[in-house]
């Protein structure tokens, strides 16, 4: 695994390298928003996997994240802050981030969060270099998605600008269509996560996730309160 850590805190980043080295990942170190935002726009497709600060000189982390976005809908990204507000954790899911883990931190939880998020984009890789590029992997009177080219479609319309946990946690609730999902349920399913997750992670992407789908059509992911959610696009004609 190939890693950009953009990280402040040069201590955090000399503790973090030696776990790295364990686990036999390259990684390479910048120091400031700015730095890493280059040094990730000189070459996308090369990295692996993002572990972003939220306070960083020069350009805030909230910031780089958005613009990532802007150059990759598919790089994974692990926000680290000290903040342990609810709504700068929700605002960092929500520029972009796949994950956050809150400093400070053990390095073993940083490393196990990586190996899940990782994981989980082998499997979505492997899927797609499996299924055709004109085959539906669901397909309902209403909505279609396929897992190859990681579209999805309401009403024949594109839901547009999908990041690769939104686009999982869809098919996730999409491909068993009216079953309620707690939020425990899809933090395992879509995250890995077992013991260690946290639940405004699945708020937070759920939000996100339904104000692109009603760009193009009525909403399909329903609250089902005190439980979780479900998928039901029956009322969407």
């Amino acid at each position: 695994m190939n890693i950009l850590m953009i990280e402040d805190n040069e201590s955090v980043s000399e503790m973090m390298q030696m776990f790295f080295l364990n686990e036999g990942w390259d990684a390479t170190f910048k120091y400031d928003g700015k730095e890493g935002l280059e040094a990730f726009a000189e070459a996308p497709e090369k990295w692996d996997m993002i572990t972003l600060d939220l306070n960083l000189p020069t350009m805030d982390g909230m910031i780089v994240a958005r613009e990532i976005r802007k150059l990759s809908n598919t790089v994974p990204i692990i926000m680290l802050t000290a903040r342990d507000s609810e709504s700068d954790q929700v605002i960092g899911l929500e520029m972009g981030a796949d994950d956050y883990v809150t400093k400070p931190f053990s390095p073993l939880t940083l490393i196990a969060r990586i190996k899940a998020l990782h994981r989980r984009s082998e499997i979505a890789e492997k899927t797609s270099s499996e299924t055709s590029d004109t085959t539906f992997d669901i397909v309902t009177d209403h909505f279609k998605m396929n897992t190859k080219t990681r579209e999805a479609y309401l009403n024949g319309k594109l839901i547009d600008g999908l990041t690769p946990k939104e686009f999982d946690l869809l098919y996730t609730l999409a491909k068993k269509p009216r079953q309620v999902f707690s939020r425990e349920q899809l933090l395992e399913l879509v995250w890995d996560y077992q013991y260690f997750g946290d639940e405004r992670t699945v708020d937070a992407h759920i939000k996100k996730l339904r104000q692109k789908i009603e760009k193009v059509g009525p909403q399909v992911i329903q609250t089902v309160w005190g439980v979780g959610y479900k998928f039901d696009d029956a009322g969407a004609a």
